[in-house]
């Protein structure tokens, strides 16, 4: 009897391979429990430190992230007490400390700590101090300090000092200090002190201090200080002091000031409106100053109203047209063809 126990345990144990001196794996046919540095398994693989690991389908459970960024393929729970990693991760990524991905990350990644991956991320993300992926982060996405993307972002982010993409955000973005893109920005976004885009911003930003965009601004923007854009700021802007565009089509409502080399809009800039030399001024403009150095062919009202070129009209306690020959400087009103 005793023999006869002996041979059903060995063969129990046969399917154990070559691998035998570095896990041990009561597996058949390369499903079950693997404990060790095994390299493929489906079921369940525990392991410290991962070297040789290729493949694991299933749960893999480890101590430690992976020697020299040498992990494999995990599809199903990648676990870490308190370190796990791989070279993609597909599913569920969890790390007391932090998960991460050499590679793509796909599914729900929490580290206690941090997140990330160095090539795409896909799904939820969450990391206690930040979220990152070097390339590309899809889905929604939530770093205690920051979360960032190397290249593009789509979807829900939050960042409690800042979020960020590289090149082209398009989605939610809420950034405790800042949010911002180094080229296109479309969606919803909020940044504590700033919202800005390299290029090009479409939607609603809101920025405690300022919003911006180095290119063209269109849509709605609320800012503590400023409101500005490299090119054309189109739409309604709303700023604590002062807003303005190269080229400006909507609703400009400032604090201060407001202005544009070309502005074909109505403003509202308690303190001062300019348009600069070469400029020109359509619309309506309503301000204590309304300094149009350029040509003013709309309608401008205030305390003091002055066109190098009015071909408009001047409602106001002085108004000063240059270009005329009789009646350059009138009392409450002033037009010219």
């Amino acid at each position: 009897m005793r023999k006869l126990n002996l041979c059903i345990l060995a063969l129990f144990l046969l399917p154990i391979s070559a691998q035998a001196q570095k896990s041990l794996d009561l597996m058949v046919d390369g499903v079950g429990l693997s404990i060790g540095d095994s390299e493929e398994v489906t079921g369940i693989r525990l392991n410290f430190r991962d070297r040789a690991m290729r493949r694991v389908t299933g749960i893999n459970a480890t101590i430690w992230m992976p020697y020299n960024d040498r992990g494999g393929d995990v599809t199903g729970l990648a676990i870490g007490f308190p370190l796990t990693g791989g070279e993609n991760l597909t599913g569920i990524g969890y790390g007391w400390l932090g998960v991460g991905a050499n590679e793509d990350a796909k599914g729900i990644m929490f580290g206690g700590l941090g997140a990330g991956a160095g090539r795409d991320m896909k799904g939820i993300g969450f990391g206690g101090l930040g979220v990152g992926a070097g390339r590309d982060m899809t889905g929604i996405i939530f770093g205690g300090l920051g979360a960032g993307a190397g290249n593009d972002m789509l979807g829900i982010a939050f960042g409690g000092l800042g979020a960020g993409a590289g090149n082209d955000m398009t989605g939610i973005v809420f950034g405790g200090l800042g949010a911002g893109a180094g080229n296109d920005m479309k969606g919803i976004v909020f940044g504590g002190l700033g919202a800005g885009a390299g290029n090009n911003f479409t939607g609603l930003a809101i920025g405690g201090i300022g919003t911006g965009a180095g290119n063209n601004f269109t849509g709605i923007s609320v800012s503590g200080i400023a409101t500005g854009a490299g090119g054309t700021l189109r739409g309604l802007h709303v700023a604590g002091i002062a807003v303005g565009g190269a080229t400006v089509r909507g609703i400009m409502i400032s604090g201060f000031a407001a202005g544009g080399e070309d502005v074909h809009a109505f403003s509202i800039a308690p303190g001062y409106f300019t348009v600069p030399e070469d400029g020109v001024q359509r619309g309506l403009s309503i301000s204590a100053f309304n300094r149009i150095q350029g040509e003013q062919k709309g309608f401008t009202i205030g305390i003091l109203n002055w066109a190098r070129n009015l071909s408009g009209v001047q409602i106001g306690l002085i108004n000063v047209a240059k270009n005329k020959e009789r009646f350059k400087v009138m009392p409450i009103f002033n037009m010219a063809r």
